[in-house]
């Protein structure tokens, strides 16, 4: 069989000099469906409609900054060799994990200054985040990137993986694990428990909680996989790291407020 494909050309359309590619709109395709999702759970747990939108504002154009420091911190041998490249962000290299630490401390602040509750803010945001992240990840795929070790075109096709999906992941004479589709099925199976979940009526703040348990272990497995990783030291692979650090704060603080604190507010009160 002839395994040469084309792959998807990664320029969605120009408009004069100016190349819109497909990553950018698949990010802001997910961005905006976690929007409309959160903005109609917003109003009906009692925030006003402008709310969310306040908060985006400040919160997507810091976390894109997070992601990129936090990717040229754990790659600063190259980029202390080439510091023009530290704001050449239109070249790759961003990090989700530093959008995420970087969007929850701008949640923070920005709910305390609002006089609101941040739990119960990220509670109604877990969902949407979690299905943010699951339609981005087809941004990779589209570039070609964030995928696992050589693999045979046998080993796809045996995973009834639709040809379309198959030829995208022949990357330089090789077929590659799509890792991306991996997170992003584990991702949205994640925001459906997150849906079904709010009916549950939990504590305050264990949705975010169960959100933080649920993308990290699959991250954790997943990241295994990748090609592509940051590294801490040696072989430890710093998204496996942050994974395992995040898996074991949530569920002690889970584990620490039923235990200490008697009289908890719950998702579906006001």
């Amino acid at each position: 069989m002839n395994s040469v494909f084309a792959s998807i050309d990664p320029i969605a359309f120009s408009l004069g000099p100016l190349e819109v590619r497909w990553y950018g709109v698949i990010i802001a395709m997910g961005i905006v469906i976690g929007y409309l999702i959160a903005q109609r759970e917003m109003i009906k747990r009692g925030f006003s409609a402008d709310f969310l939108a306040d908060l985006l504002i400040w919160v997507l154009p810091l976390s894109i900054l997070g992601a990129r420091f936090y990717y040229v911190a754990f790659e600063w041998s190259h980029y202390q060799e080439n510091p023009e490249q530290i704001i050449q962000i239109w070249n790759g290299g961003i990090a989700i994990h530093g959008a995420l630490i970087t969007a929850v401390l701008v949640a923070y602040l920005f709910t305390k200054k609002r006089e609101s509750s941040f739990l119960k803010v990220a509670d109604i945001l877990a969902p949407s985040i979690l299905i943010g992240q699951a339609i981005g990840r087809w941004g990779n795929f589209i570039n070609q990137e964030a995928h696992g070790g050589e693999v045979s075109r046998t080993f796809l096709e045996n995973m009834f993986i639709p040809d379309w999906i198959i030829n995208q992941m022949y990357i330089d004479g090789a077929y590659y694990h799509p890792t991306f589709l991996y997170e992003s099925l584990w991702s949205f199976a994640g925001v459906i428990l997150l849906l079904l979940l709010r009916r549950k009526n939990l504590i305050r703040g264990e949705l975010f909680f169960f959100y933080i348990t649920w993308y990290s272990f699959g991250r954790f497995f997943i990241e295994g996989m990748r090609t592509d990783s940051l590294y801490v030291i040696g072989e430890l692979r710093t998204a496996q790291l942050v994974s395992v650090c995040a898996i074991v704060l949530v569920i002690g603080l889970t584990i620490y407020r039923r235990v200490t604190q008697k009289k908890l507010a719950h998702y579906l009160e006001e």
